[in-house]
């Protein structure tokens, strides 16, 4: 982790977690923002630009203190590994946008779900070519091999909500990609087909990543609400 208050260079994890504890972070809450929706920022614009570039986030409560992930390929060709460098940030103490209850969550994505599976069908989406049927199975065997989505301690809803997030965001991946008939954007043959798809998706994808941060966050709001 680099730009962390009170060391002169990067550090490793548990120093920089225990540094983090010592400037009084309380939790970790995930932020997964995109162009339009800051969704789990604060503030202020030099974080969230910063943290809208990587496409995540991560916010230190209690320290008003901001990670974004730095990810670089380092070493000779051939022989390359992925380094990951946690930059540390001021952030503003507020509410995280646009941040849904776990009970709001279930409730929006049981709606999501229905509406995916009516897009799908009615732009032409049948799910039925070799493509979207290797997307389905690739699906199904990451949620065998990782039934325990979330750590030990989280409550059942946010598993729940975490599971359908996951199958929603599953769905809407395979409607953008290759269709029965090798072409992209699923069952698509125009512009307009395509675009048309992209706006009847938009609202479901937020939906599911609305979910996910809820999901994900919903020990350090276990905790807040117990006052530990």
């Amino acid at each position: 982790m680099a730009g962390l208050p009170g060391e002169s260079g990067p550090v490793g994890l548990t120093l920089a977690l225990g540094r983090l504890r010592a400037l009084g972070a309380k939790g970790l809450r995930v932020a997964l923002p995109i162009a339009g929706h800051p969704l789990g920022l604060s503030g202020p614009p030099e974080f969230n630009a910063h943290a809208l570039d990587a496409g995540e986030a991560v916010i230190a409560t209690g320290a008003a203190l901001g990670l974004v992930p730095e990810v670089s390929a380092a070493g000779p060709e051939g022989d390359q590994h992925v380094e990951v460098v946690w930059r540390c940030q001021g952030v503003r103490e507020a509410p995280p946008a646009d941040v849904p209850s776990l009970s709001e969550a279930e409730r929006e994505l049981a709606e999501a779900l229905r509406e995916a599976t009516e897009v799908l069908s009615r732009l032409n989406v049948a799910g039925s070519g070799p493509a979207a049927e290797a997307a389905l199975e690739a699906y199904r065997a990451r949620a065998e091999r990782g039934r325990e989505v979330l750590a030990p301690g989280y409550p059942p809803r946010a598993i729940r909500v975490l599971e359908l997030a996951q199958r929603v965001g599953a769905l809407v991946d395979i409607a953008y990609t290759a269709g029965g008939d090798g072409r992209e954007h699923g069952g698509a043959v125009s512009a307009s087909e395509i675009a048309a798809r992209a706006e009847a998706l938009r609202p479901v994808e937020r939906t599911s990543r609305r979910a996910q941060v809820a999901a994900y966050n919903a020990y350090v709001e276990e905790r807040e609400r117990g006052g530990a």
